[in-house]
């Protein structure tokens, strides 16, 4: 008997010293934002990632509501509440030091998904997992840079310009078009990664007869927003191209349905998972590396049905 009650009590430190068991495990999530299409189905992704473990792993998801205190709030939360991993989609990728700080203070794994932060150099015990926004702007622009033949206007829906998605994004069409002289940028302007703000932006500029050849957003939804505003103002589809980032179903639809030239999938089930499973092998003390980057791929009409 004190054989048996020796080896599992071996059985249990050995499990206590790798991290903590999967049943036992909480991991707190704070998301930017619950109200953005996107990024919902980052989170369902990241909860059906945690239902798949054999003995489940409880997830915590809170709104920050794009507020930042809220946020760090959030994370102080967790702590106080010995999760044994945090994960963060930051409201603002250079407001995110007392985020890092907090955590690696309490000694609690931090995996930041999606947004990457501003600041690279993080320290041990922080993971980023990501896609490379910068390569999402290239794609879509060269895509379309070709389209138009290398020449004609353009007009640039930008996302949050507290994100730096926005701001990579961006700078990944700008990059392109010095190869392009004869495509001009006519306006830029930020349309918070919104539909409807979309939708009311091209609609002033064909207000105020601003001409373009196309539309290059920094995400689907604002890209559709811009695809109903050209159509209420009776410009014949396919006239001005339209690109978008993200691949969601709405803007593979769109895609389909010619609305959209193109988009750039974004995979949410590939940041989610990935996401998710480093924040498990970290609270294992598992090894993990600092960040995990996952491919963006372009979306076309002769590629859509592959990515339903």
């Amino acid at each position: 008997m004190k054989t048996k009650i020796r080896f599992a009590s071996l059985a249990l430190s050995l499990m206590f010293a790798s991290g903590a068991a999967l049943a036992d495990m909480k991991i707190g999530v704070s998301m930017s934002q619950f109200d953005d299409t996107w990024l919902t189905y980052l989170r369902e992704s990241m909860d059906t990632k945690a239902k798949s473990y054999p003995d489940g792993v409880k997830l915590q998801f809170e709104d920050a509501r794009s507020d930042v205190v809220r946020q760090l709030s959030q994370v102080e939360s967790f702590i106080s509440q010995k999760v044994d991993a945090i994960v963060v989609n930051p409201v603002d990728t250079a407001a995110t030091k007392k985020i890092t700080e907090a955590a690696v203070k309490a000694g609690i794994p931090l995996v930041y998904v999606n947004r990457r932060p501003d600041d690279l150099n993080l320290p041990k015990g922080v993971v980023t997992v990501a896609s490379n926004d910068l390569e999402a702007g290239q794609m879509q622009m060269q895509y379309l840079a070709e389209k138009m033949g290398g020449k004609g206007d353009i007009v640039i829906l930008l996302g949050d310009l507290a994100n730096n998605s926005t701001t990579n994004r961006t700078k990944g069409v700008k990059e392109v078009l010095t190869k392009y002289p004869n495509i001009k940028i006519e306006q830029e302007q930020s349309g918070i990664w919104s539909r409807d703000k979309g939708m009311t932006l091209v609609n002033d500029w064909l207000t105020q007869g601003r001409k373009f050849d196309a539309v290059v957003s920094n995400n689907d939804e604002m890209a559709i927003g811009a695809a109903m505003a050209l159509q209420q103002a009776g410009v014949a589809k396919g006239s001005v191209l339209i690109a978008g980032v993200d691949g969601t179903p709405d803007g593979l639809n769109a895609v389909k349905k010619g609305s959209l030239l193109v988009s750039v999938f974004q995979d949410a089930k590939g940041q989610a998972d990935g996401s998710i499973d480093t924040a498990v092998k970290m609270a294992r003390n598992e090894p993990v590396e600092p960040a995990v980057w996952v491919p963006y791929r372009l979306i076309t009409l002769q590629n859509v049905d592959t990515f339903k």
